[in-house]
C-alpha cells in the first residue's frame, strides 16, 4: 500500500502529521512520534511573547551596562547562555531535526511582523524543513477592521517569506468574512501551503467563584466539517499545499479529509487523548480502508469528493446546505 504523500514540496512517507502540541516539546517525544509511523512532526510552537521578552531582557543588560566601561558588554555572552526560550527552541530544533529521519516543521504562534524575519532564519539554520505560521489574532480592537486583520497575516507571511528559504505554511482560523479570498492573496503572497484551521482557545466563566477559567478542550470529529468543506472548495483553485487540522478522532476522519482534497492530514488531539503511538492506528486504519476500496495508493482517491473545476462554488454550497435542511426535515420537505 503506497501511503506517500507531497507537503509544501516535502516528500512524505504519509500523509499523517503530528500537530504543535505538548507531545513534541523534547526530543524523545519527537522520536516517540516518528517511531510511531507519523510522516512529519509539527514541533510546538514558540510564542511572539517570548521574543518580546528575550529583547527586553536584552535590552536592560544593554542599559545596565551603559554608564560603565565597555568591558560591561561582556555580560552579554554570559545572559546569552542562559537558557531562555527562543534559545532553548532553536537547540531542541536542532536535535531533533538530526535524531528522526522524517521532516521536523518550526512553528511560530505570532500577531504581527515584526522580529520574526530573524528568528525564522535561526529556524532554518537550526535544521527545520519548513516553518508553520500561526497568526493568532483575536480582532478585540473594535476599530481594527476585516482588512487590517487580513493585512496582518500577508505582512508576517511577506516578512518570513523574504528571511528563508525554506517552504512557509501560513496556519489561518475560519472566521474571515472571504475565507476563499484570504487563502487566494495569501497563496499570491507566496504561502506554500495552508493548515485549515486554528481552533481558539476561549475562555470560560465559572458563575459560582464568579471568575474567568480556562476553556480547553481537545477537538471532536464534529468540528473537522468546516476545514472538511473549505478544503473541498479550495483544491485545484489554489497552488499551495493543504493540511486538514480539527477534529481527527480516529481513521475515518484522515480518510474525509483526503477525500475531500487534503495533502496531509493533522492531528494533535487523538495522540494527546491516546499516545503518540495512536498514530500508528489512524494509518492501519487508513490502509485497511483503502485495501477495501482497491486503491494502491492515496493519490487515487485524494480529492474524489472535491468540488469538480469550472462547478459555481456558492452555488455547490448553498445546494448541500439546502439539501441538508430538506432531509433533516423529511425527504420533500422545505425547512420552513
Amino acid at each position: 500500500m503506497d501511503l506517500s504523500s507531497r507537503y509544501l514540496g516535502l516528500a512524505l512517507r504519509n500523509p499523517l502529521i503530528a500537530a504543535a502540541s505538548p507531545l513534541s516539546r523534547t526530543v524523545d517525544g519527537v522520536k516517540r512520534l516518528a517511531d510511531a509511523g507519523v510522516g512529519a512532526v509539527v514541533l510546538h510552537s514558540l510564542f511572539q511573547e517570548q521574543l518580546h521578552q528575550e529583547a527586553q531582557r536584552n535590552a536592560q543588560l544593554v542599559l545596565s551596562g551603559s554608564d560603565s566601561v565597555a568591558e560591561s558588554l561582556s555580560y552579554l555572552p554570559l545572559a546569552a547562555s542562559v537558557d531562555h526560550g527562543p534559545r532553548r527552541y532553536l537547540s531542541l530544533l536542532e536535535r531533533a531535526a538530526s535524531a528522526v529521519p522524517i521532516p521536523v516543521i518550526g512553528s511560530v504562534n505570532a500577531t504581527a511582523a515584526d522580529g520574526w524575519a530573524d528568528y525564522a532564519r535561526a529556524m532554518q539554520d537550526s535544521g527545520a524543513a519548513a516553518i508553520e505560521l500561526n497568526v493568532h489574532h483575536v480582532a478585540a480592537d473594535l476599530r481594527e477592521t476585516g482588512r487590517d486583520v487580513e493585512r496582518r497575516h500577508l505582512d508576517v507571511l511577506s516578512h518570513v517569506k523574504a528571511a528563508v528559504t525554506v517552504p512557509v505554511a501560513v496556519k489561518l482560523s475560519p472566521y474571515f468574512s472571504a475565507t476563499g479570498d484570504m487563502a487566494r492573496r495569501l497563496d499570491d503572497a507566496g504561502a506554500d501551503g495552508l493548515v485549515l484551521f486554528n481552533r481558539f482557545l476561549q475562555s470560560d466563566i465559572d458563575p459560582e467563584t464568579l471568575a474567568v477559567t480556562p476553556g480547553f478542550a481537545l477537538s471532536r470529529a464534529a468540528e473537522a466539517r468546516v476545514p472538511m468543506t473549505w478544503i473541498t472548495l479550495l483544491r485545484g483553485r489554489i497552488g499551495a499545499s493543504l493540511a486538514a487540522t480539527t477534529g481527527v478522532e480516529g481513521s475515518v476522519e484522515v480518510v474525509k479529509y483526503l477525500l475531500a482534497g487534503a495533502d496531509v492530514v493533522m492531528t494533535a488531539s487523538a495522540l494527546l487523548r491516546h499516545g503518540p503511538e495512536y498514530a500508528g492506528v489512524l494509518l492501519d486504519g487508513l490502509s485497511d480502508w483503502m485495501a477495501r476500496k482497491g486503491y494502491g495508493s492515496v493519490d487515487e482517491f485524494r480529492g474524489l469528493l472535491a468540488v469538480p473545476l469550472g462547478e459555481d462554488e456558492s452555488a455547490r454550497e448553498r445546494a448541500d446546505h439546502v439539501g441538508i435542511l430538506r432531509r433533516a426535515n423529511g425527504a420533500d420537505a422545505w425547512p420552513w
